[in-house]
């Protein structure tokens, strides 16, 4: 059910709401969390998705905001409830001129009493997000790096406002590599690991974040590369450890396969796709608490890390 609500209020949208779970039997008391998901307009639909694709694991309230300070005063909202919302109840709120001044006060009559509050900015997030209006209420802020704007540092700025609580899908994306890495040390000859390459793409900050990561971890030299786009056009390329028997190299051959070479072992094709938006956000939704190892990957295992090979930007 999609209920539009031209030129309206914060107290009218909470009433229709309550009258919309009222007449479609949809409850509330399932829901687990708020998710506030603060974006530009013609790119709400792609968030929504991957919020309703996530909320069949983590029910929630979804608090879309698209505000803008240009314009006469005005509030349009849109409840999506039922089949349209997946398990979650979706409210866009649109609001403009003197009515988009105050984020704070636009969502804090929707929340869901009691429930945890996590903020999503999945483009142009504020400098210092525990510092926005927003991000002050919110006990988990998600940013992503691979989004706009781009610039060379972007990650430099997240590491030096970094704030318990804050985390990014450019880390989130790393998972699978995290754990595949992982795995091929916890098996024979157990030797140590005396350096490190990372090849990505020039649009992939996750490269840089894996660099860092192994950086802090494994406290070795790591170099790192931003491939140009006719190299390789999305995502991390390859990770080559080196240790005194022999290099172990994880390679992408194709944008959903990597091969895992190491001497005295046969090479494996493993499947290791880029992780989707809805997979990246359910991740993140798991957690409510601080994420104390991002924290340390993106202010010591930044600060450790060498300028990469190519001098390329986007870090």
């Amino acid at each position: 059910m999609i209920i539009d609500m031209p030129d309206t209020t914060v107290s009218q949208i909470a009433r229709a709401l309550v009258n919309a779970r009222e007449e479609g039997g949809v409850v509330a008391l399932g829901r687990v969390l708020t998710l506030i998901i603060a974006t530009r307009p013609g790119l709400e639909e792609d968030a929504i998705d991957a919020a309703n694709d996530a909320s069949r694991e983590h029910p929630m309230r979804v608090i879309v905001l698209l505000a803008h300070g240009s314009g006469e005063a005005r509030i349009d909202a849109q409840i999506r409830v039922g089949g349209d919302a997946g398990a979650s109840e979706v409210i866009v709120l649109r609001a403009s001129g003197d009515a988009a001044s105050n984020e704070e006060s636009l969502v804090t009559g929707l929340l869901l009493p009691d429930a945890p509050l996590v903020v999503w900015w999945p483009d142009q997030p504020p400098q210092k997000p525990s510092d926005s209006p927003l991000g002050r209420m919110a006990q988990r802020r998600i940013t992503d790096a691979s989004t706009g704007p781009r610039a060379s540092d972007r990650l430099s700025m997240l590491g030096s406002n970094h704030a318990p609580g804050d985390t990014d899908l450019a880390w989130t994306r790393l998972t699978h590599w995290r754990e595949q890495l992982a795995a091929v040390l916890d098996q024979p000859p157990f030797e140590a690991v005396t350096g490190a390459t990372v090849r990505g793409a020039s649009t992939s900050p996750s490269t840089a974040l894996l660099a860092a990561w192994l950086r802090l971890k494994l406290d070795i030299p790591v170099a790192w590369e931003y491939m140009t786009p006719g190299e390789w056009a999305e995502g991390i390329k390859s990770v080559l450890l080196q240790r005194a028997s022999g290099d172990i190299l994880l390679e992408r051959s194709s944008p959903t396969i990597a091969r895992l070479s190491q001497i005295g072992q046969p090479q494996h094709d493993l499947v290791l796709p880029r992780r989707t938006l809805r997979e990246c956000l359910a991740e993140e939704l798991r957690r409510l608490d601080p994420d104390l190892l991002y924290g340390r990957v993106i202010t010591e295992g930044w600060e450790l890390l060498d300028p990469p090979v190519s001098g390329a930007a986007h870090g």
